[in-house]
């Protein structure tokens, strides 16, 4: 009864969910669902599996409570085909008023039987934002009804680069409910989303899991852009004192390579990797190697070494990228001598775009990475919006990578860390 009652569902979609076996609401569609029927704008933050599609599909039908007219009264954009084929049969699953009509638009040959199926008439639109402005644009897409407008998975939006096409939609539809689904929320999200959100509700859910994983404590420094990332490694890794032994993770060789020649105008013969591609390439076979060398501090380990690292007793565990698989990820942190003091700090760089994967993270380990402040002498790299020719050097310029001012770099040691963290990382001289 709580979908009647609390959500006030029609009584076609509470015989729907119960069909389905939805006996009760999630968290999300608690928080949601009677906001969105009293016709409040909403950005909705949550996790994979928090039910984000069901609530606003049923959203969208409970409008539906007499009969459909045949024209668009509802455009739910999300990211990519598959997205729109799901979103539809999602539709096909809880809907019990057949004469609705539905009509999915996205990229693919004949753009003609897309815009014939939406002059045969529809009152849902599910499409990919590029191919809804196209056909928008040929004067195919009536928008003048529409009453609700609905962005999925917006942060997959931004990482397509689709930022374009979803506000000149938005801003072509009159006065409308506006709602916005995402995983996470970050400063490229935001800025897409203020043209036409700007007064709505921001309700986010967590799940984190209920056993949480013992973990070496971990920091996040969220950064605009690699040329930052590189900064911040190098300014951090300067400092010989506190980063005694420092493993860094890379995803790719590409970026291996970038990485050891930016650190290696500074540090010399400080960097190596491990596994290297080529025989004259500083390197390790193994961690106990790196670890045995006294002269090499930093050792770069890219994607593609699949095997087990025995990580345990290195001091700074500095993850450049992000791996693909959460569970890569959790398990290079793991501590494995629970119950004693980690002498392991973990430090995680990760751009807007890769937020998703740090939320995923923290979903599946049970705990949140705590956000840490940026250094105040870290040099911030502007977005780099095409490729141009590249000025003449200046030899007073500073060492792009150098990340440091450079009367400061060799007394600037302070990193806006708290004073316990300073201490751990001061005992760690001694590795």
């Amino acid at each position: 009864m709580v979908w009647f009652e609390k959500l006030k569902l029609n009584k076609q979609l509470v015989r729907s969910v119960n069909e389905l076996g939805f006996t009760n609401p999630k968290e999300l569609q608690l928080k949601t669902l009677s906001r969105i029927a009293g016709g409040q704008d909403l950005i909705a933050i949550g996790h994979e599996g928090s039910g984000k599609t069901t609530t606003y599909v049923l959203a969208v039908l409970n409008r539906f409570n007499y009969a459909p007219e045949g024209v668009p009264r509802v455009l739910i954009l999300v990211p990519e085909k598959e997205d729109v084929m799901g979103v539809i049969e999602h539709f096909e699953r809880l809907n019990k008023n057949k004469s609705i009509k539905i009509v999915g638009l996205y990229v693919a040959p004949g753009i003609e039987a897309q815009m014939d199926a939406l002059a045969d008439g529809a009152d849902i639109v599910v499409a990919t934002p590029d191919r809804a402005r196209a056909i928008y644009l040929k004067l195919a897409l009536n928008l003048n009804k529409v009453d609700m407008f609905v962005v999925d998975d917006a942060d997959r939006m931004i990482k397509k680069g689709m930022q374009l096409p979803v506000v000149e939609l938005a801003n072509s539809i009159g006065k409308s409910q506006k709602l916005v689904f995402t995983e996470v929320m970050h400063s490229k999200l935001e800025k897409m989303l203020d043209p036409f959100m700007g007064d709505a509700a921001v309700v986010e859910v967590e799940a984190l899991s209920e056993q949480p994983l013992e973990l070496h404590p971990q920091l996040l420094y969220n950064v605009p852009n690699f040329g930052t990332k590189l900064n911040l490694l190098n300014l951090f890794l300067y400092d010989e004192e506190v980063f005694t032994k420092t493993v860094v993770f890379v995803n790719t060789r590409v970026t291996a390579e970038k990485v050891y020649k930016s650190l290696q105008s500074r540090l010399r013969k400080a960097v190596a990797y491990l596994n290297p591609q080529f025989f004259d390439s500083p390197g390790f076979k193994s961690i106990e190697d790196f670890v045995a060398d006294e002269s090499t501090r930093v050792l770069l380990v890219a994607g593609e070494n699949e095997e087990t690292l025995d990580l345990s007793g290195i001091p700074f565990l500095i993850h450049f990228d992000l791996p693909a698989e959460k569970e890569t990820f959790i398990e290079r942190i793991t501590n494995n001598q629970p119950g004693a003091e980690s002498e392991t700090m973990a430090l995680t760089f990760a751009t807007d775009l890769e937020l998703s994967v740090v939320k995923k993270i923290e979903q599946a380990s049970g705990k949140k990475i705590a956000i840490a402040e940026l250094p105040e002498e870290l040099v911030i790299e502007k977005e780099v919006k095409a490729k141009k020719e590249a000025p003449k050097a200046d030899p007073d310029a500073p060492i792009v990578g150098a990340a440091f001012h450079e009367k400061k770099a060799a007394n600037s040691k302070t990193y806006n860390y708290s004073s316990g963290q300073k201490a751990k990382m001061n005992n760690k001289r001694k590795h």
